[in-house]
């Protein structure tokens, strides 16, 4: 079939080029592709956050920490780190909770960080699962000691903390269902984490 005939025929289906059996991806192209991976999951990151806002002591209960596990489970660890800090930060800005954004940042990013970075070499369920709590360490203590340092007091960060934890159990538990459908939907979604 002639080049013309394809561009005539748009049911024929045109596949990347492989060299030596390597990535579909083409490696001018991943800066572009990372850059604007980071910024649809700091979208998604705002959208869950602002999405369901359950107020609590001092803050909300939010779904921030289901695109974050989303994200440390299906990306690299720098599109996890910027989505998860910048997107809750973000969120807390837009929701009038601008004191919280620096403490947002640090957590979360870390959070986000910390779970793809131990997710680095290898992904399978057990792994997930020492990250994701982890990850809820991360969020429950960070919160704890930065929060009650710069914001609210001790005595008030630790009413905080089971919220805190139930927030990051449920988006870890959420954000590995999701991780796992879209992978399977989508099976080249595991190039994008290198």
């Amino acid at each position: 079939m002639k080049k013309d005939d394809k561009m005539k025929n748009p049911s024929v289906e045109i596949k990347p080029q492989r060299e030596n059996g390597g990535s579909a991806i083409r490696k001018d192209s991943r800066v572009g592709l990372k850059v604007a991976l980071v910024a649809i999951m700091t979208a998604i990151t705002v959208v869950f956050t602002l999405f369901v806002r359950v107020p609590t002591t001092k803050g909300y209960f939010n779904l921030c920490d289901v695109a974050i596990y989303f994200c440390a489970f299906s990306f690299n660890p720098l599109v996890a780190f910027i989505s998860a800090g910048v997107g809750t930060a973000l969120a807390d800005m837009i929701s009038g909770y601008a004191q919280w954004a620096p403490i947002s940042f640090i957590v979360h990013g870390a959070e986000g960080l910390i779970v793809a970075l131990l997710l680095r070499r290898n992904r399978n369920a057990v792994r997930k699962i020492l990250a994701s709590t982890i990850g809820v360490v991360i969020v429950a203590g960070g919160y704890f000691l930065i929060g009650g340092a710069v914001l609210t007091g001790f005595t008030t960060a630790l009413i905080e903390v089971p919220m805190n934890i139930v927030q990051a159990s449920v988006g870890a538990v959420i954000g590995f269902a999701v991780s796992l459908a879209v992978a399977k939907a989508y099976p080249p979604i595991r190039e994008l984490q290198k």
